[in-house]
């Protein structure tokens, strides 16, 4: 009996020198020739494993895109190497009923974004949703406007900020396309008094019933989760009634959750309810010249324990050389 705990002693042990061998404090893996006194490291103890992921996320294309910058995001990505990458809409110009033209648009998106070397979660805009038309596209493309998913624990709450009725739609459709012809001087008037301008949708979004039955019971089964993402392209969470954020809100309230959102093409972050909510600036759609939070920009989110946000100014991102990209000249 002695003989046999003393095996068993000698084996935990051997066991106990392997499992410090594999970790990333072995020699093999650190190597020096300071063998005694002070050293010039903090620590020589390493990470042993990747208890942590990370996931980017780019804004907003259009709205006025400029040639070159997200195929240059898409090589900073790749650099970049997250697990995966989020959108929160604005893929295409689109705003037309034409299929052909919509077509070319999203060949154009989708074989730029091909060339990620990781997964891609499409998310509408605005621009991505505007008309029945639009809409059927997007199904026979990307299946549901809206969507939820889990990785490693962590849910991810996709949502469509165009959720109207059909025929409300195609009145914020219309009254959309007669601003522009407003804009582009095509009719007389000005645009800040045309019927588009004052629609609360236009700025805010809505979301529709049920939209929210949706995401309710996705909360329902999912409890437990370390913690939730709330992406989507305008920011429901500024519209006050019952087609806005708060009714969703109110079941997050227990919960760790971030809220991210774009449309804006101005970066700004605040507290709303004791959580992060985030509207990016751009990654390739217009920019006002005068606002110095209209930049072009990747978020990178490592979700250790809790997220840890940042975010990277394209035109730091620089290759080994130390340019950018070819393809980003226009970045700022």
């Amino acid at each position: 009996m002695k003989s046999y705990l003393i095996r068993t002693i000698v084996m935990l042990l051997v066991l106990s020198s392997c499992k410090k061998h594999n970790a990333k404090t072995d020699k093999s893996i650190f190597e020096h020739t300071i063998v005694e006194g002070p050293t010039p490291w903090t620590s020589a103890i390493f990470e042993p494993t990747e208890d942590d992921f990370t996931f980017a996320i780019i804004s907003d294309l259009n709205g006025g895109e400029r040639d070159g910058v997200y195929i240059a995001a898409v090589e900073q990505l790749n650099a970049l190497d997250p697990t995966f990458v989020l959108s929160v809409g604005d893929l295409i110009d689109g705003g037309t009923e034409d299929t052909l033209q919509l077509a070319k648009e999203w060949n154009s998106f989708e074989n730029r974004t091909s060339k990620l070397k990781m997964p891609f979660f499409h998310l509408g805009g605005n621009h991505d949703l505007t008309n029945p038309t639009m809409r059927s596209i997007w199904k026979q493309r990307f299946g549901p406007r809206y969507y939820h998913f889990l990785y490693d624990n962590v849910l991810f709450l996709m949502m469509d900020s165009e959720d109207y009725e059909e025929k409300r739609m195609m009145e914020i459709y219309e009254a959309r396309a007669k601003a522009l012809k407003v804009i582009a001087g095509e009719i007389k008037g000005v645009y800040e008094e045309t019927e588009y301008y004052s629609m609360q949708e236009r700025q805010l979004g809505g979301m529709g019933l049920e939209q929210f039955e949706y995401f309710k019971k996705v909360l329902e089964e999912n409890p437990d989760v370390k913690w939730t993402f709330v992406l989507m392209h305008k920011p429901l969470w500024q519209r006050e009634d019952e087609k806005g954020l708060n009714p969703l809100e109110n079941l997050l309230a227990d919960r760790p959750y971030t809220v991210i959102n774009g449309h804006i093409h101005s970066f700004s972050h605040r507290i709303r309810k004791n959580r992060d909510y985030i509207i990016l600036g751009t990654t390739g759609g217009g920019q006002n010249a005068q606002d110095s939070m209209s930049f072009d920009h990747i978020s990178l989110v490592r979700m250790a324990k809790e997220p840890k946000i940042t975010h990277l100014k394209m035109d730091g991102i620089l290759n080994k050389k130390g340019e950018l990209p070819k393809s980003g000249a226009l970045i700022h």
